[in-house]
């Protein structure tokens, strides 16, 4: 027996140390959070009835937010928001225009092109006016002239001279006290788009600087008090006056709707005497030498 423990083989199984199995070494080597994800995930593969759909559900819910998707989020919000503000106020604008019907639409139409052609037209008098001064033999005499022409122009828009031409007569009739001075200076605007070159309301001559208040049931154009019906003499091209009043959603409807009666009247002879005293300024003065 002790012949046999001492034999070279047997002295060398000895002197070296017991051999680790293979299986408690790679489990010692993986780390503990490791370990305790892998239980995690076999204790959930070990329960019955668990099925793939609702692992994926447990990994998505609760989500995990960091602070760069969710600034990306706020900014996403904010940029839909913003457009979808300004789609709707663009509706809100074209809402007229898209329930109108085809011969409105024509109409305004119309009126455009007429207002492009007004300007065509003023724009070819005035390079008319240049070539006639540029080339006259007497250009003295030439620029005398239309300077007494554009003196006549400015004194009826100034409202200093009396005027007459064809145009329109607008007649409001409010019985009930609802027309406002604003309605009456929006017909005066879009009256002014239209072409129109000499208005007077009741005997009051409308110029670039008047201006309309309330006054009780009734209206004072520059401080002088008018009553209904208001009266409008219009001095232009009645094809391009009588539309623009009424397109759709303009200066007719507008007052209708407030139960003024609106009547137009084309004429080929409007006159519109009501003057304005010519103003002299107190600080400007003419810088031309």
């Amino acid at each position: 027996m002790s012949d046999q423990d001492g034999t070279p083989e047997n002295r060398l199984r000895k002197e070296l140390p017991e051999e680790t199995p293979a299986t408690a070494t790679a489990r010692e080597a993986v780390p503990s959070a490791e370990k305790s994800d892998r239980n995690e995930k076999d204790e959930q593969d070990d329960k019955p009835g668990v099925t793939g759909r609702q692992r994926l559900v447990q990994g998505l819910w609760p989500p995990r937010v960091s602070r760069a998707q969710l600034i990306v989020a706020v900014l996403l919000f904010g940029l839909g928001f913003g457009l979808a503000v300004q789609v709707a106020s663009n509706s809100d604008g074209d809402s007229a225009l898209r329930g109108a019907r085809q011969e409105d639409l024509v109409r305004i139409l119309d009126e455009l092109d007429d207002r492009t052609q007004r300007l065509e037209d003023e724009k070819a008098g005035l390079e008319k006016q240049r070539d006639e001064l540029e080339n006259s033999s007497d250009q003295a005499e030439e620029a005398r002239k239309q300077t007494l022409e554009k003196e006549r122009q400015l004194g009826i828009l100034a409202g200093t001279v009396a005027a007459q031409g064809p145009g329109i007569t607008m007649t409001i009739d409010d019985t009930k006290g609802t027309v406002e001075a604003d309605m009456l200076l929006d017909a005066i605007q879009e009256l002014r788009a239209a072409g129109a070159e000499a208005i007077q309301v009741n005997g009051v001559r409308v110029v670039a600087g008047t201006y309309l208040t309330d006054s009780g049931n009734s209206v004072s154009v520059d401080g002088n008090k008018i009553n209904a019906p208001y009266r409008f003499k219009v001095i232009g091209k009645p094809q391009d006056l009588e539309p623009a009043l009424n397109i759709p959603g303009g200066v007719v409807q507008t007052l209708e709707k407030e139960q003024a009666t609106v009547t137009v009247e084309r004429s080929t002879k409007i006159v519109v005497d009501a003057l304005r005293a010519a103003k002299q300024p107190d600080y400007a003065r003419s810088s031309s030498r």
